[in-house]
This record gives C-alpha cells, sequence and structure tokens, in this order.
C-alpha cells in the first residue's frame, strides 16, 4: 500500500450515527477517533438528515479521509425504519460523494465476521476485539461509535479484495450501478 490512508467508518441511524476514524499506515492501522451523534431528542425526521449530512461533512473537513466505510441497513421486518435508516445512510453517503470520496459500503454480518470471524457477534463482542485489536483504554456507553470503527476496521482488512460489496467513487458510478433507482 505504500502511502497513508485515513479511513471514515460511519454506522448510520435516526437515532445515533456513530463513526470512527483509523490512519492506516502500510499494513498497519491506528486508532484516530471515534464517536457518535446523538439524535434522539430531535423529532424531526428530515433535521436528523440535515444534521447526519452536517456531521458527516464536518468530519471529511476536519479529517480528510480517503475512502469512506459505510454498514448497509439489515432487511428487517419494520418497513418504516428500513426506509429511515436508508435515508440517514443516503445523506452520509451524499456527503462523501459531495466530497468525491470513495464509499464501500459492507453488510452488517460481513463486518462483525471481519472483526470476530462470527458474522453473528453481539454488539459487545465487536466492541472488545476493536478494543484489543486498537489499544483501545475504555470503550463508550453506546457502542454505535465502535459500529462505525468496525466499519472502518472491515474495510482496512478488505481493502484488497473488496468483492460483493458496493463502492461508489462518485455520483456517476453511484448512478451507473444503481439504474433502477434513478428516476428518469
Amino acid at each position: 500500500m505504500g502511502e497513508d490512508k485515513i479511513i471514515l467508518g460511519i454506522d448510520p441511524g435516526t437515532t445515533i450515527m456513530g463513526f470512527g476514524l483509523i490512519k492506516v499506515k502500510d499494513k498497519s492501522m491506528e486508532f484516530l477517533q471515534m464517536n457518535e451523534l446523538l439524535l434522539k431528542k430531535y423529532d424531526d425526521h428530515y433535521l436528523k438528515l440535515k444534521l447526519i449530512f452536517e456531521r458527516t461533512i464536518e468530519l471529511i473537513d476536519t479529517y480528510h479521509p480517503d475512502e469512506i466505510a459505510i454498514e448497509a441497513p439489515f432487511f428487517g421486518k419494520n418497513v418504516q425504519s428500513m426506509l429511515k435508516l436508508g435515508r440517514a445512510q443516503g445523506v452520509a453517503m451524499a456527503a462523501g460523494l459531495s466530497r468525491e470520496i470513495p464509499i464501500t459500503e459492507y453488510a452488517p454480518k460481513k463486518i462483525k465476521m471481519a472483526i470476530t470471524g462470527n458474522g453473528n457477534a453481539s454488539k459487545e463482542q465487536v466492541a472488545r476485539m476493536l478494543q484489543s485489536l486498537l489499544s483501545l483504554k475504555e470503550l463508550p456507553k453506546n457502542l454505535d461509535s465502535t459500529d462505525g470503527l468496525a466499519a472502518a476496521v472491515c474495510h482496512f482488512y478488505n481493502r484488497s479484495k473488496v468483492t460483493g460489496s458496493k463502492s461508489y467513487s462518485g455520483w456517476g458510478a453511484f448512478v451507473k450501478q444503481n439504474e433502477s433507482r434513478v428516476k428518469k
């Protein structure tokens, strides 16, 4: 790999958006930051989307990530929850695409598998493994930030073999790979 890279990992959500950043040097990674955007106190769904977009832009402008790894929404039974999660993911992706940062999407099971070796691992197991891998002194109260960090670490592990994941290098690539989702 040879060059330093920064990877921003995002776990999108309309209640809590978790995120984490790692710096990659050759074949090793170094923890930079993890945190969460708390959205529980806002009732307006559109305001939440605006805040997700603005926070993602702020992270991009502060840390200048070379790549973004984002957790894909999982398919649950509640269609309304899926729609809200998809929107949250979409505005985070739009923020990255507006800055022309390549984005790779990973299924939750793929992220868990990359971190723990078990696609059905709990949030706590993922957090503890990240704590060990990145020598984190303590874990946050909410584990959404470790989920965001896990997306970044998963991307680090998969950077040479990104298959089965969706990558977008800009709006053109997104549209080309998602023609069925674009209204003409």
